[in-house]
């Protein structure tokens, strides 16, 4: 199976963030894609207390089935921390 990393990226866009209402893509929350055996993200949260965090994983889990019905893994990592960009920030009125 060839999966190609735009449409993974296209499936996470939309998987929006329950709080910001912004998708995790477009949040910087994505920090690798690996489609060598499957889909395999490693992505974090906004914070390591995000109350919606099983909530998101399980929507990329759903997002991204389509793409590796048998073999989607999501990893969750707070190193680095999140820090949003610059452009974000604006958006967010930050």
């Amino acid at each position: 199976m060839n999966i190609q990393e735009q449409n993974v990226i296209e499936k996470l866009k939309t998987v929006k963030d329950p709080e910001l209402g912004i998708d995790i893509y477009t949040l910087g929350l994505i920090y690798e894609i690996k489609t060598d055996d499957g889909v395999e993200v490693v992505m974090t949260l906004t914070s390591p207390l995000c109350p919606f965090g099983g909530e998101i994983i399980e929507s990329v889990e759903e997002a991204l089935a389509p793409l590796a019905p048998e073999n989607v893994r999501v990893e969750i990592t707070f190193e680095p921390p999140w820090k949003p960009s610059a452009e974000l920030r604006n958006i967010l009125g930050l």
